[in-house]
């Protein structure tokens, strides 16, 4: 059973990859849809045994790696925590995919991104199941070329070919202290391997590397390459640009996986992270400040997909400092429930996008509620679950998050507590904001657009159905078994927390008001929407006129994008030109240039001696003679 959800969307992929030109635009949509619908059957599955006490195993496949004694193997890790992650993946991947049966019925190569879909999604399970560093790190490139290829599907655009390099390269960035960090971890454990390395990581605390503790500085060098992929704060810049790709696109990626890789590695990794406390404080920090900065960003864009691109990457800064102050267990939670309220968001925009004919502009939508009613709701459902509106998803795992961050008890902790409440009165009123805007008020599209509004096909609104469902009940439904107090007999030791570390049942115990707060402030940010939007319209216009300078510094994005450009891009290019132009062309090419041009002037030379004048050649040949009788006098001796 496990093995099918892991291998059944490659084989969907292969299908449609390799024979999708001859079965058919319909058969590779098909195929794929009923090879995820396998596999998500097959992760619930696995997920039911979990729950019902399964003991942990791990499932050899063979031998990836066997060389001058180092030897790898390609194995299935079947514990909690992979399973969790299994059992969401393929559940959210089948919604997407039958969703993109009607979002990309009207595309041009469905096969193409039916395989490149389908790809993404076992390059994720490749990554969750791994049983040591080496294998997660290839399903953690391949989730990075999937992505490259997803979001750059319409490449005949050059804001998608753009968006597409972004993302691969500042990847790559992160993907360095990956790798640097999985080098570390074998010099120092002399393994890759999770069991091996968990085991002994009391052994080797006190280790050291460059005279700093090793297990702080692998611990560090992981966190790194984990911002990377899931977009914390300085390298977050490519996941606005990912929305060039299709809307489904930017569901998986930002609901389900890649964006959760990082959040995953962080808490597979938790025993090592145990051990190392100025790492956790320092992933705190950035977590409530990714968290706080991707919020501010929100509440002034207009592309409607952007604003929810930016909500996940708050979402995910409450993730990781929820990971920083030892709370893996709210961490997880939170992203399991995330995943559906933020699934369900980005598809019900993409239903808006479809029925507005392509627009993505909030400013030129308005008043199309009563003509998408079930869109309408569908995006209320998820806004409240992503406001943390009682009882919704959110509700549960963004409070717990919360309460933990209170729970510590530490300068990082207050700091992550108080950036998470003003993060969470903004989510709530950036969300409102965009609900506003799109469905209610004169309409201020044209009058073609608006005779065209329509709802979804049904392809389109099951999964809606589906997830809306989620977002309502995953949070109480699961609260028990993530964070509740029997929470360790559902981890089973998936996730590892050492004796010392109690932040969960602290987080049970905090005053009545720390768990009142995120509603209060959630609230307050929803009606100050309505204040702004649709009671004082004109009030947002004042604001932005009263502090053009803040307006401008949201709107472009804490000008990072500007500020990378100056340091990085032109700076790199012109050092690229120079050696393009000085290098390359007039010193590495110019010497054989040089020569070859001297050769054709020489043949220039001789060619024009060719006259075809018997005259000349005579005359030639006198002269030649002479010289020769010259060099043989003057040689002669005396």
């Amino acid at each position: 059973m496990y093995v099918g959800a892991i291998f059944f969307p490659l084989l969907g992929a292969s299908i449609a990859g390799f024979l999708g030109r001859w079965i058919g635009d319909r058969a590779a949509q098909w195929v794929t849809v009923a090879c995820m619908a396998l596999a998500a059957v097959c992760g619930i599955g696995a997920f039911a045994q979990v729950a019902l006490g399964s003991q942990p195993l791990v499932q050899p496949i063979f031998t990836f790696i066997d060389v001058g004694g180092f030897e790898v193997s390609w194995a299935l890790r079947y514990d909690t925590l992979s399973v969790v992650m299994v059992a969401m993946v393929t559940f959210i991947s089948t919604l997407i995919h039958l969703y993109s049966v009607g979002y990309m019925s009207h595309d041009a190569t469905i096969p193409r991104f039916f395989a490149y879909l389908s790809l993404f999604t076992f390059m994720m399970l490749m990554l969750v199941t791994a049983d040591n560093l080496v294998q997660l790190f290839f399903g953690w490139e391949g989730v990075g070329l999937a992505s490259y290829l997803l979001i750059g599907y319409w490449y005949e655009r050059e804001s998608a070919n753009r968006a597409a390099m972004k993302a691969f390269i500042v990847n790559r960035v992160g993907d360095l202290f990956f790798m640097l960090g999985l080098a570390l971890t074998f010099w120092t454990f002399q393994s890759v391997e999770f069991d091996t390395i968990f085991a002994a990581v009391d052994r080797v605390r006190d280790a050291t590397f460059l005279g700093l503790p090793s297990l702080e500085v692998i611990a560090l060098l992981l966190f790194l390459g984990a911002c990377g992929k899931s977009a914390q704060l300085g390298l977050h810049t490519w996941l606005p640009d990912a929305m060039e790709g299709p809307t489904p696109v930017s569901a998986l990626i930002h609901a389900a996986t890649m964006v959760t890789a990082g959040v995953f590695l962080m808490v597979r990794m938790s025993p090592v992270l145990e051990y190392a406390p100025n790492v956790l404080a320092l992933i705190t920090i950035v977590g409530a400040s990714t968290a706080i900065f991707a919020a501010t960003i929100g509440c002034v864009q207009n592309d409607i997909k952007r604003i929810i691109a930016y909500s996940t990457c708050s979402q995910l800064g409450y993730m990781f400092f929820a990971v920083g102050v030892g709370a893996y267990q709210a961490a997880m939670f939170h992203l399991f429930t995330h995943a559906f309220f933020k699934a369900l968001l980005f598809l019900g925009a993409g239903s808006v996008i479809h029925a507005m004919s392509d627009e993505q502009d909030i400013r030129r939508m308005g008043g199309i509620w009563k003509k998408i009613p079930l869109t309408y709701v569908m995006m209320w459902v998820g806004s409240l679950a992503l406001a943390g509106v009682p009882f919704f998803a959110g509700y549960y795992s963004k409070d717990m998050v919360l309460e933990v961050a209170y729970a510590a008890h530490s300068g990082a902790g207050t700091y992550a507590f108080a950036m998470g409440l003003l993060a969470a009165f903004l989510t709530a009123f950036y969300s409102w904001r965009l609900i506003i805007l799109t469905f209610h008020g004169a309409p201020r599209a044209d009058h073609h657009t608006m005779e065209h509004v329509h709802e979804s096909p049904w392809t389109m609104a099951v999964p809606l159905l589906v997830l809306s469902g989620g977002a309502v009940v995953t949070g109480f439904s699961f609260y028990e078994f993530f964070v509740g107090h029997h929470q360790a007999h559902f981890w089973n030791g998936a996730i590892f927390t050492a004796a010392h570390n109690q932040i969960l049942e602290h987080a049970h115990h905090v005053p009545d008001w720390v768990p009142l707060a995120p509603t209060v402030v959630g609230l307050a940010g929803i009606a100050l929407a309505y204040l702004m939007y649709m009671f004082v319209p004109a009030l947002p216009g004042k604001l932005a006129g009263a502090f053009p300078a803040v307006h401008r510094f949201l709107l472009n994005k804490w000008y990072f994008d500007e500020l990378y450009d100056a340091i990085f891009v032109r700076p790199a290019m012109r050092i690229a030109d120079a050696l393009w132009k000085t290098g390359d062309a007039r010193l590495i090419d110019g010497m054989p240039n040089g020569v070859a041009a001297l050769a054709v002037d020489v043949a220039d030379g001789a060619v024009r001696l060719q006259s075809g004048r018997v005259a000349s050649y005579a005359f030639t040949m006198i002269i030649g003679l002479v010289l020769f009788v010259s060099l043989l006098l003057v040689g002669m001796p005396r």
